[in-house]
């Protein structure tokens, strides 16, 4: 059974600087992506980040050069965020596409303010 762990949310000043992260268990090997959304209250889900298996990346243009998402061994992906702005306040959720299937952890929150 695939699942996923997200942690790293919290309270951060602008300018400042997160790391989430999140670990996928069972059936890992057969792990085609990982990625970031988020979701703001009110507002629709938005792709934040993606890795394939491959090593292809692809980043929202609102957070190209500020944010970086990678992966090690053990299908951990990592979203390194830079630079944070008070619209970048939202949740932040892991998904991960297995065998056909898309998979989501819980979400962590994430809170850019003063």
């Amino acid at each position: 059974q695939v699942q996923l762990v997200e942690s790293g949310g919290g309270l951060v000043q602008p300018g400042g600087s997160l790391r989430l992260s999140c670990v996928i268990s069972g059936s890992s090997s057969n792990v085609n992506y990982m990625g970031w959304y988020r979701q703001a209250p009110g507002e629709q889900r938005e792709l934040v980040a993606r890795i394939l298996s491959g090593g292809n990346i692809y980043y929202a243009n609102a957070v190209k050069g500020r944010f970086t998402i990678y992966r090690d061994t053990k299908n951990t992906v990592y979203l390194q965020m830079n630079s944070l702005k008070p619209e970048d306040t939202a949740y932040y959720s892991c998904t991960a596409h297995v065998l056909g299937l898309d998979h989501w952890g819980k979400g962590t929150l994430v809170t850019v303010s003063s």
